[in-house]
């Protein structure tokens, strides 16, 4: 077999998530712990006992979705004795799960990867007035006609253009909140099978987040990043890579740039593997795979039972 592992990104919270981790194992109850004296905030009892709409926060949200990928995968590498440089062919994660994948490959410390992501969370959400930017998800529009319907619907230099590329007839746009309403209508009149406007707090992936891009560039300016033991597919480029000044390059990029997802999956198929690991919250990146591929296996691992059950087949 051979094995890549990807981490999740925003939209997979839940209150409750990790907690169970948390209970049954000292190595993610150290993890949790790590995160909450990195960031000086009780990130684990918002975590475990909400309120939903604070955890939903995007500078909440995006720490607290790294803290559970990389507590549950402390939990597989310390009891089935997996190392990630043994057995991943590749990392990769979808936008804030990109940050997941380089602390899990080693190429950043997790108090560095929390802060970051507090970081960034918090610039991707002030870098657009609340109400002037949307997102809608186009189903069974392939990439391609998606970006024709973004580019029609931006008129009088309004942003509309694809964020994310997630699967064959399955991509999101993003920019000015009048020019996806015209896109989600110009889709439908396209043969989408559904356009629907996504409950979001910012525009992502686009060029309104190039606010948020220069917040990320001088955050990342002192950080520490080591080429990770295995190599890294990144969201903007859908390439490998390990050099760190391309790590950190793409890290700022990637806030502007679409998450060329299909991509990356179809490149790591490509280069031989035929299993994804999705370790962290919610089985997003599971459902995805299937679309994309359907000869590749796809496996969840979010808390102790299906660690336990993944490690009975290794």
């Amino acid at each position: 077999m051979s094995w890549a592992y990807v981490f999740p990104g925003q939209g997979s919270q839940a209150v409750g998530m990790g907690k169970d981790l948390y209970d049954t194992f000292s190595e993610a109850k150290e993890v949790f712990q790590e995160v909450d004296e990195a960031l000086e905030q009780s990130l684990s009892r918002l975590m475990f006992g909400g309120p939903e709409d604070e955890l939903t926060l995007t500078e909440n949200a995006q720490p607290a979705l790294m803290a559970v990928s990389l507590a549950a995968t402390r939990v597989l590498e310390s009891q089935g004795s997996i190392s990630i440089r043994n057995t991943a062919r590749y990392v990769a994660g979808h936008s804030l799960g990109e940050y997941s994948a380089l602390a899990v490959a080693g190429a950043l410390s997790l108090v560095d990867t929390a802060k970051l992501l507090k970081i960034r969370g918090r610039a991707m959400q002030e870098a657009v007035p609340v109400g002037e930017g949307a997102m809608a998800a186009l189903i069974g529009l392939d990439l391609d006609v998606a970006q024709e319907v973004a580019s029609e619907a931006g008129l009088d230099g309004q942003v509309c253009a694809a964020a994310n590329d997630n699967a064959p007839g399955q991509v999101v746009i993003s920019g000015h909140a009048a020019a996806v309403e015209r896109a989600v209508a110009l889709a439908k009149e396209k043969g989408a099978k559904r356009a629907i406007m996504l409950t979001v707090s910012a525009p992502f992936h686009c060029s309104l987040m190039q606010p948020a891009a220069d917040v990320m560039a001088s955050a990342l300016e002192d950080v520490e990043i080591k080429s990770p033991v295995v190599p890294l597919v990144a969201n903007a480029t859908a390439a490998s890579i390990i050099d760190p000044n391309d790590i950190r390059r793409l890290l700022v990029s990637q806030v502007t740039e679409m998450v060329r997802w299909r991509e990356s999956i179809g490149l790591m198929r490509e280069a031989g593997v035929d299993t994804q690991i999705e370790i962290g919250a919610g089985k997003v990146l599971t459902g995805l795979a299937r679309r994309i591929d359907r000869d590749l296996t796809a496996v969840s691992l979010q808390g102790p039972k299906d660690i336990e059950e993944f490690l009975k087949t290794v």
